[in-house]
């Protein structure tokens, strides 16, 4: 649940962002930057977040009035020297916040912090992670309320497409990247697994809309509806000519999450009534289009 600091829009003077060259990092800070928020982005190579000594350099290029998002992770986190390195970056912004404290802290997670259920999850549902990536982020998050004592703002994204995502992971993304090279699409299955997807534009606006309303608490960044993986592959085959296949394929182990996870995203809708997230057709339509615009230049 998100509490509103400034009832009014009321732009920070300074949105510092690290991990500013990541997919939804960057999606951020492009959309501050449209509203005039002026943006410092640090990351690798300039600011190594696991470097020796580098809290100390943090603290040096952070202000008061700065409002900190807290978005470099090295992600998926998979096993136990993953974990141990994003705890070291952790580690790192916390000292960097004790020695200088900001006016506003934002940390982007994730929903792998949640238990499974079978009904809607929602920002007050049981963060019980089942997986090392959830554990790496719920622990980032409990340090951070540890070590900030102002408002601190936490934004779980379920899973995230759009066109820049470096991960090429299972999805709409490596779907659409297929169909374009004109090779079939290959399924975990039939695709059955029935998953809610958000858009990485509808992200970075609610991003952009807890930092000028000086925002705290948690929020899901969830679209709110579930569509199976074999409906989004046919979708996105849909949108090119020649059309490719979407074939099915034999499943090894078990579906994810009992091969369903939805979210009621009206907590979110609340606080901010004049936003609302893409359907999954509308974003991957909208995704679709800036590939063309991106491959006619």
């Amino acid at each position: 649940m998100l509490e509103h600091l400034s009832r009014t829009a009321c732009r920070p003077a300074r949105v510092v962002i690290l991990g500013a060259g990541g997919f939804i990092a960057g999606a951020a800070a492009r959309r501050l930057a449209a509203d005039g928020i002026p943006v410092l982005g640090l990351g690798r190579p300039g600011l190594d977040l696991l470097a020796p000594g580098v809290a100390k350099s943090l603290a040096q290029a952070l202000r008061a009035d700065d409002a900190l998002l807290f978005a470099s992770a090295a992600a998926p986190c998979r096993n136990l020297e993953m974990l141990r390195a994003n705890a070291v970056m952790a580690e790192t912004v916390c000292a960097a916040l004790n020695a200088r404290p900001v006016a506003h802290v934002v940390y982007l997670s994730s929903d792998a912090v949640y238990k499974d259920s079978a009904a809607p999850l929602t920002e007050a549902s049981c963060a019980e992670p089942g997986s090392m990536h959830g554990v790496m982020h719920l622990a980032r998050e409990v340090a951070l309320r540890e070590a900030h004592a102002g408002p601190l703002a936490i934004v779980r994204p379920t899973l995230v497409y759009g066109l820049d995502d470096p991960h090429n992971g299972y999805g709409p993304n490596r779907f659409r990247r297929l169909a374009a090279e004109g090779k079939d699409i290959p399924l975990f299955g039939e695709g059955e697994e029935r998953r809610d997807h958000v858009d990485v534009e509808d992200v970075a606006e609610l991003l952009r809309l807890i930092l000028i309303h000086r925002s705290r608490g948690v929020a899901n960044a969830v679209s709110g509806r579930v569509a199976s993986f074999r409906e989004i592959a046919e979708f996105v085959a849909s949108e090119f000519e020649p059309r490719v296949a979407v074939k099915g394929s034999p499943r090894s182990g078990s579906m994810p999450h009992g091969g369903y996870r939805s979210f009621d995203n009206s907590a979110v809708l609340a606080a901010f009534p004049g936003f609302r997230f893409k359907t999954w057709r509308e974003g991957s339509s909208r995704v679709h289009v800036q590939m063309k615009a991106t491959s006619e230049r």
